[in-house]
Order: C-alpha cells, then structure tokens, then sequence
C-alpha cells in the first residue's frame, strides 16, 4: 500500500503539521508562500481562500510531510493489525511466507516490545515512501535519519529486514524472537532439584536456606552441580506454581482458602427470612453466681438480610438450652424465620434442635427419632460445609462480628470489664492479665454484652450490600421489617421453646426414665403416667422445663400427639439440666486431674524400668536338696512307695549336679 501525498494543502493544513521548517501560524504560511512564490490556485468550495501546490513547497518540507504520513500510516496499520487478522495480500513480493506464521507471535509480546516494533515500522514506511518518490535508498535512510534522530545503522538494518515482505506484515516481522528469548539458566542437576523439591515440598514446612544446606552436602557425596540459593528460588518460582507449593506444604485447606468465595446477594431476601447463628467464647473471665469462674459463651442469632443481631443468650458452655431460649427470644420478638444456617456442632445440631432432619450428618439418624424445635416450627436448616477436615466460617456473615473490630472489641473490652481480658492469643496478653484468678462480676457481663452488642447494630457507615457505607444494620432492619412478612408464632410454638424434649422408652406400666436430669449413685428420675399403662407406645417423647423435672412432664407421641402428663415419682437425680451437666462436667476434670496425679506419681516410665531390670544377671542356683526322698516303684499291678535318706542320695546328687554343669560348659565352648 502506497501513500498518499495530496497534491494542494491549504495554510492551515500546512500549519497543523507543526513542521519545523514552516510556521505554526497559518497567517505566517500565507506570508512564507508570498514571499517564495509557492504555486497555488483557488480553493474550491465553502470558506474559499488559496491552495499551494505540494511541489512547489520548500523540499524540507515535502520530506516531513512524506514522514508524518507515513508515521500516521503506520500508526492506524498498527492499531488494525492488533484488532482485527491481518488480510493476505493478493500478490505478495514473497510467496514463500505465510503470514498467520508472522503474526502468531504478535500476541506473545509485551507492550514495550509492541510499542517499539510500532516506532520502528513508521521510520521504514518513511524510507519506503521516499524510494517510491524516486530518491535513492541511501538518500532516504540519510534524510529519514536526520529527520528522526534515529541512527542510520539501525534504520538500514530495519528496513532491509522487511523490504521484501507486504508492508501489512512488517510490524510482526520488526518484533522479531523477543518474545521467544530465554535467559541463561544456571546448571542444576536434575537429581539434585528433585532432591531439594523432595526435601522443602513438605507439610513440615521447613526453611529454604536450611534445605539448601541439605542439598549442599547432598551434591558433595554425589558429585552434583548445584546453582546458588537465589537461583534456586527462581527455578521454584518458575517451574512450581504457588498453588502447588501451597498444597504440598500447607495442605488441601490453605489451598481451598487461596481460591476467592462465593459472593452472594441479599437482595432477594426479606428481613427475618434467613437467619444465622453461632457461638463465640469471650476474651474475658466471669465469675458466674455459683462462684464459678470461666469465659463464657454466647450463642448470637443474626438476620442474613440486614446483618442485624437479633437475639442471644450467654451461659459457660455453648449447649442446647443457650441455643433454644435464645431462638425463644427471637421468635417472640420477631417472629419465625424459614430459614437458618448452622454449624454442625454437638449443641447446634443434636435431636432436640434438629430432630427429622434428613440431611443432619452429626448423630445416627433413626426413622423413630421425634422431630426438633426447628423441623416443627418450619425453619428450613443449611449446614455450613466442612471443606478438608475444617468448617467453612466464610459460609456464615455471623463470623465478621467476630474477627477483628467486632463483638471483641465492643463487648470484651469494655469499661466494666477491665482487668479481666484475657486477650486475643496466648501471645495478645494484656499487662494486667491474671490468668482467671478473678472474674467479672456476671451482672457487669450481662451489661457489657447487651451495651455492645446495641453499639454493634447501631453503627453507621457499614459497608455492605444494602447499608451502603451509609446506614447502620439496625436502620436498615428496621425499614425492611416493615415491608417483609412475617410468620408469628401461636402459643402451643411458643411453649414448645419454653421446653425442651426428650424420647424415652415406655415400659407397659406406663413408667420410663429420664436420662436429662443425669444420675446419682445410677439412679435416675422416674415418671408414671397412670393413663399410659397397657399402651402400645414403645417410644414416647417427653417435654418438660428444663429447671423443673421434679413437675410432672407431658408426654406426645413420635408424631407429635398429645398422650398425657406424667408424674415424677422418683426424685433421685437432679432437678434441671444445667446442674446435670455440671454434674457431669464435674466429674470428667476430677478423674483427669486423678489421672494426671497418678502418672506424676509415678516418675520411671516402664521402659526405664525394664532397662533396669535388664541388667541383672539372672543366677543359675541348683535346687534346695530335700531331706526325705520318696522313690515310686511298679512291681507288677501295685505301686509300691519306699523313702531314701537324704544321706544315701547325697553321693548320687553330686554327680548330677556335677554331669549338667560340664554340659552347660560344652554348649558355652561350641
């Protein structure tokens, strides 16, 4: 393709050019041309004025208007070569490349190198314009040159390397093998780097310069080349991709969490459709009203839409009764989800809770187990996954209240908690740490808690999908509340919180025992249920007040019937669960501590002991002589029983004893 001059320009587009040897001022061309008497004619068309012939023009000129026109060429060829597939040309100068083959490498190449070729092929599209004019070849690498600023070797070498090829395919050509280059690697034997892999690609994840030291020695008893360490860690950064490196020394987990999560949208949710909730251990000691002193832990509902918390219960441990009034709370507040997201622990996801739920995988699911509170009020229940051995805490938006800046914050550092926080590690202690000799009073919990946990709702600018750094969780619950539907709970629900369940065996007596209130010496609490005696039911589900299983308890069938109350006629274990599983809980640290003394007790292990044991010679001692022989003698049918002197037998001992001592020799010499 050959470009075109145009034959008249106009001062003002000679003036545009910004050329060197012209003015820049189109008044200033007109009084240059005047001057020179430059050839022109009448422009034709709107706005008339002169044209000056492009021969007449000084010669200076015409070649930088040969230049910028072909730099603009250049300069568009570039821009649709990287857009679209360069087109074949129909008579190619040189049939013997394929163009595609040129091009393949375009891709490859950095935008440095893309910029370069650019530049490069503007200054030869230039050279090639002026050949075409019929200047020379030398003349116009010269004048290019000059014109440039581009050394004359490097223009010549440019342009005799694409002379013979379309101009449509001289960019690609201009790139060259840049792309396919490769820096000298050092040499590395290959045992040696499947040694050094072998030694630092592991889960115990020890130093590199430690497994370089390894290998070092390891090359001198081989005769191996190794390179230097930094060589080495661009070899392992080069040829194994960190997500490799990740899992084969940090594991499968580290490598699940390298990879970015699910975001989910909210927006099609109502307020209080989606709840989700957890447990969280406090940074802080608390000395309970029984003088206990613990961290306690508080089981938080939160709504999945707004972010709001919405209900909570504390207690020593996470169990199921923190977990079921405070859902009580909710629900009697707000009213009753459709669904809720769980973890699957000990407390959140046994039969009282989720009882029936098909897909609970902590706990045999049997086809007689009676239904949980939440398959009976309709909530929905979601698991959080465990991915590699570890829960997924991405799966639930409760975790953001607990990391950094959250309820620990809020909660556990508050005012009324001072001197009592443990910190957030063992290496995050406070100067005035005491290691839970003293406690917060529980009523200045319960205080700090409900103080923060308000702090944490009413905060402004929150920074997520509907608060839109603008608005708090508590503004935005409070305008999506009004608007969402909500399901109330009827008063046979609300009792079914208040109480808990159990499924016991009925006897054909209409007795059974309740394994809730713990045992005592293994005796249990027992109940009668006068209207039950003779009944079919084997298996019957129990409700009661947790506090109060000394009262009588009313008794339903697996599915959910109502068959009668039954009185609690032997009150030998404890009155309330709570007192049960402290009980309990009792008795577990006492026989560890027991443990732990008797093996303190006992400072040589075993193995110590039987080193020493193995240390003695053990004494071959002939047998002690007894006094009184008896020789048993067969004389025909009868036995006959006659008793030698010790005396008479002494002579025939030492010959014995004598005889097995030169045997043992023998065997020693052999």
């Amino acid at each position: 393709m050959n470009v075109e001059i145009k034959k008249y320009y106009t001062a003002k587009e000679l003036a545009n050019m910004q050329l060197t040897c012209l003015p820049t001022f189109h008044a200033n061309v007109r009084k240059k041309a005047s001057k020179e008497g430059w050839a022109c004619r009448k422009r034709v068309g709107r706005g008339g004025g002169l044209e000056y012939a492009f021969e007449s023009l000084p010669e200076d000129a015409q070649n930088e208007i040969h230049i910028k026109v072909a730099k603009q060429v250049a300069k568009q060829q570039a821009r649709e070569a990287k857009d679209n597939q360069p087109k074949q040309a129909d008579e190619p100068k040189q049939a013997n490349y394929l163009p595609e083959v040129l091009w393949s490498g375009w891709e490859d190449a950095t935008a440095k190198q893309k910029q370069k070729a650019t530049e490069q092929v503007g200054n030869c599209f230039a050279v090639d314009d002026l050949i075409n004019t019929g200047m020379g070849t030398v003349q116009a690498i010269e004048q290019v040159a000059a014109d440039t600023g581009v050394s004359k070797g490097s223009l010549k070498r440019w342009y005799y390397k694409v002379r013979n090829f379309e101009r449509s395919d001289w960019l690609p050509i201009l790139i060259g093998n840049y792309h396919k280059s490769k820096k000298r690697q050092a040499d590395f034997t290959p045992e040696a780097w499947e040694a050094f892999k072998a030694d630092y690609l592991r889960l115990e994840r020890p130093q590199m310069g430690t497994c370089y030291e390894r290998l070092k020695l390891l090359a001198k008893e081989h005769g191996w080349t190794i390179p230097s360490l930094s060589s080495v860690k661009r070899k392992l950064k080069r040829e194994v991709p960190m997500t490799q490196q990740v899992l084969l020394r940090q594991g499968d987990h580290k490598l699940f969490e390298m990879y970015p999560s699910l975001q989910r949208s909210v927006e099609s949710l109502e307020a209080m459709e989606w709840i989700n909730g957890d447990g969280y251990k406090h940074n802080v000691f608390v000395e309970f009203p029984d003088g206990e002193i613990c961290r306690p832990v508080t089981w938080f509902w939160q709504d999945v839409r707004t972010r709001k918390i919405l209900a909570y219960r504390t207690d020593k441990s996470e169990n199921t009764d923190t977990i079921r009034l405070s859902l009580m709370d909710l629900i009697y507040r707000y009213g009753i989800p459709r669904e809720a997201t769980i973890d699957n622990t000990r407390a959140a996801a046994n039969k009282k809770m989720t009882g029936g739920v098909p897909n609970r995988y902590r706990f045999k699911v049997k086809e007689d187990e009676p239904d949980g509170i939440l398959k009976i009020l309709g909530i929905k229940v979601h698991w959080t996954s465990v991915n590699y051995g570890k829960g997924h805490g991405q799966a639930k938006p409760i975790e953001r209240a607990f990391s950094h800046g959250g309820l620990g914050e809020t909660v556990d550092k508050d005012m009324l908690l001072r001197g009592h926080n443990t910190g957030g590690s063992a290496k995050d202690k406070p100067d005035n740490y005491h290691g839970g000799k003293r406690g917060a009073s529980y009523e200045d919990f319960i205080t700090a808690l409900d103080k923060g946990v308000d702090l944490w709702n009413n905060r402004e600018g929150r920074d997520t999908e509907l608060c839109l750094k603008r608005y708090s969780f508590n503004q935005v619950f409070e305008r999506d509340y009004a608007q969402a539907t909500i399901r109330r709970a009827t008063t046979e629900q609300m009792r079914l919180l208040m109480l808990t369940s159990e499924a016991v065996t009925l006897k054909h007596n209409g007795t059974f025992e309740s394994h809730s209130g713990g045992s005592i010496d293994g005796q249990k609490n027992r109940y009668e249920a006068v209207d039950l005696i003779g009944s079919h039911h084997k298996k019957v589900v129990i409700r009661f007040d947790p506090q109060k299983l000394h009262e009588n308890v009313l008794v339903y069938s697996l599915d959910g019937r109502f068959l009668a109350e039954a009185v609690c006629t032997k009150k030998v274990a404890f009155g309330d669960t709570a007192k049960a599983r402290e009980h309990s809980r009792d008795l577990r640290q006492r026989i560890r501590h027991e443990k732990a003394a008797a093996k303190a007790q006992l400072k040589m292990t075993k193995r110590q002991y039987a080193e020493l044991e193995a240390a003695i010679e053990v004494k071959d001692d002939a047998p002690p002589i007894p006094s009184i022989t008896e020789i048993m003698r067969i004389e025909g049918n009868t036995v006959r029983k006659q008793t030698a002197d010790a005396d008479d037998e002494w002579e025939h001992q030492d010959d014995y004893m004598n005889y097995i001592a030169m045997l043992k020799k023998e065997m020693s010499d052999e």
